[in-house]
């Protein structure tokens, strides 16, 4: 039996899934949070016998530290490192550039680059790195293998990803669009594919990764031609702290207006903006709730939300030249009915036919949420980035 260890770090926190490659399964998950605070906290869930452990008092000073604690609690749940040792250990990254296309073996080099393109992605490829770190100072002889979210995209063509500014501004400096959540599109493109038992060649799918990070994506044969997040996660969809699409003269006149600075400016756009700074809340569940209780705050930013999901399915069923499958995935997008319900309709022109019935059942599984007569599969996948990441590792370095 043949383990893969996948780790999400964040700034102050990290993910991780202990996944068994032979037959795919979890064998164990866990977070741990608040690294660097007075209390940080962790908690681990052992797959096999659903035995949990939780401590929200931990000491974790630094990523190193939380690693130890991730290893306290395998020895205290389980499964034992001694029966399932990770032969890999795969990191999400965020951002690659062009430096990257596909999952890479860390090495030196590898870190070092991952470094430089951190003004590309500044609040998450410093937290990547960090947990790279962390986990080969405690799995030294194991490989450990980058997964890059951009890595997916670098197949979309020159005029999808090209800014129409001055190309030796655009060159010197790496300007273009890369796209995000690359891992989850790729995953939940193929999966709609053996879903509808169709071969991914074929397909011409719009996949809509809606959580409080957000992005769409169009795939062409199991190719992106085009995806909503630019040179940064900071473009497209409204999401839940960070803006989507704006006028870049909005932060000109700002700046000359309010007399904001650019780290202000940075600030708003990534951290005040989207549902947060449209509601003062940026949960959608809570926007919602709110919504459904008649706060027409919360209705009128809801449409907002909405009405930019609908321009860019609109926009990407022309740019693949028709359309077989929407897809649904992420938090929002797998357990949000009414959003699905309400962003999908009317667009029966383009081939889009949502059942209620279907829509409103809940279920963890991959769905199909369209009528039978729907020219156009409406599904409901859900991602699995971990499960991807740990098959793009153990493919690399195994």
């Amino acid at each position: 039996m043949t383990a893969a260890l996948v780790v999400n770090s964040g700034s102050s926190s990290f993910k991780y899934q202990l996944i068994e490659l032979d037959d795919e399964r979890t064998l164990a998950s866990g977070l741990v949070e608040r690294i660097g605070e007075s209390a940080g906290a962790w908690k681990h869930t052992n797959a096999i016998t659903g035995e949990s452990s939780s401590n929200d008092a931990a000491s974790v000073p630094d990523h190193a530290a939380g690693f130890q604690a991730m290893l306290d609690a395998f020895g205290k749940v389980g499964p034992s490192f001694d029966e399932h040792p990770p032969a890999v250990v795969g990191h999400r990254v965020v951002h690659g550039g062009t430096t990257f296309d596909a999952a890479t073996v860390v090495t030196a080099d590898v870190e070092q680059q991952i470094e430089d393109l951190s003004s590309l992605a500044p609040l998450h490829n410093p937290a990547n790195l960090e947990g790279i770190r962390a986990a080969k100072q405690v799995f030294s002889d194991v490989p450990h293998v980058a997964v890059f979210d951009t890595a997916f995209h670098q197949t979309m063509p020159p005029h999808a990803y090209t800014y129409a500014i001055p190309s030796d501004l655009a060159e010197r400096y790496g300007i273009r669009r890369y796209g995000m959540h690359g891992t989850s599109h790729k995953y939940v493109s193929e999966q709609a594919a053996a879903f509808l038992g169709r071969p991914l060649s074929e397909l011409k799918t719009i996949v809509l990764h809606l959580g409080n990070g957000a992005s769409a994506a169009a795939i062409d044969g199991g190719r992106s031609i085009e995806t909503s997040m630019g040179l940064t996660p900071l473009e497209g969809l409204v999401m839940g702290t960070r803006s989507g699409d704006l006028d870049p003269a909005v932060l000109v006149h700002l700046h000359r207006e309010a007399g904001l600075d650019f780290d202000e400016l940075d600030d708003i756009l990534n951290k005040r903006s989207g549902l947060l700074g449209l509601t003062g809340n940026g949960d959608m569940r809570d926007v919602q709730d709110a919504a459904s209780k008649g706060d027409e705050v919360a209705e009128a930013a809801l449409a907002v939300y909405r009405h930019r999901i609908r321009r860019y399915v609109g926009a990407y069923t022309a740019q693949l030249g028709g359309l077989d499958a929407v897809v649904f995935t992420a938090g929002v997008g797998e357990n949000n009915a009414l959003l699905r319900r309400r962003v999908l309709a009317g667009l029966e022109h383009l081939g889009i036919e949502v059942d209620p019935d279907r829509n409103e059942l809940a279920s963890r599984e991959a769905r199909r949420i369209s009528t039978d007569g729907s020219r156009v599969a409406v599904l409901v996948i859900p991602t699995n980035e971990e499960l991807e990441i740990a098959r793009q590792s153990a493919a690399v370095a195994l």
